[in-house]
């Protein structure tokens, strides 16, 4: 029996199979740092405080979590060392391997979302000192501060 997941009723899941596999990926995935951890982890094993500096020094506890949970999802594995100072590494598992076509995936979007979409459209008329939708414009003075008018 699969467990209904995000709040939504049994009969909704049953319906709708194709929803069910991407809310079950949604949800491994969801967790503001889980991105980035996957997208470090892609490169090699990794011990926590390399991740930890990585993530711009992100509280011990909140990575803990971000861990635990990528870790109990199956797609992060964790290697305990028995040594004093206690060594940890982390690592994709394969599901986590399979996983990364779907970032890049995200990534190529938002590259192409950020340079032709609205909102990089916003973004360059800015850079050019253009009016954006409320009718101001914004320059960047000479000692690199930014003044709307």
């Amino acid at each position: 029996m699969r467990v209904c997941l995000n709040g939504f009723e049994p009969a909704f899941i049953e319906e709708k199979e194709d929803l069910y596999a991407i809310v079950l990926t949604q949800n491994i995935l969801s967790g503001r740092w889980k991105y980035f951890i996957l997208w470090y982890l892609k490169s090699g094993t990794r011990r926590f405080g390399d991740i930890q500096h990585f993530l711009g020094g992100l509280s011990q506890g909140s990575l803990t979590k971000q861990l635990k949970e990528l870790e109990k999802d199956g797609v992060v594995h964790r290697k305990v060392y028995p040594e004093v100072p206690p060594k940890v590494e982390y690592s994709l598992t394969e599901k986590g391997v399979r996983l990364l076509p779907i970032l890049e995936q995200m990534e190529a979007f938002g590259k192409e979302y950020g340079e032709n979409g609205p909102h990089g459209e916003r973004e360059a008329n800015r850079a050019r000192g253009k009016s954006d939708e409320a009718g101001e414009s914004e320059e960047t003075t000479e000692s690199g501060e930014t003044e709307f008018s």
